[in-house]
């Protein structure tokens, strides 16, 4: 797979934060342009992935890369 356009780092945030962030970088996203989110697990490994998705968007994968810790790969529709 090719390198994403976008990058985000939301490790750091806390629920609906991890999502918010999200949001904003797909709004300043083209059509089709892909972004890598790295995230943790729990609710934003539960909730990011499932938001993109009823937003409209695809997740195109998500992988454990590290202690829980997560990539997840989108692009916007």
């Amino acid at each position: 797979m090719r390198r994403a356009d976008y990058e985000l780092d939301i490790t750091g945030e806390v629920c609906p934060m991890t999502f918010v962030r999200a949001k904003l970088l797909l709004e300043r996203m083209a059509p089709g342009e892909t972004a890598s989110i790295r995230l943790r697990g729990g609710e934003p490994l539960d909730n990011v992935p499932r938001a993109v998705r009823d937003h409209g968007h695809e997740v195109l994968s998500l992988q454990g890369i590290g202690e829980d810790l997560y990539e997840l790969v989108i692009r916007r529709a």
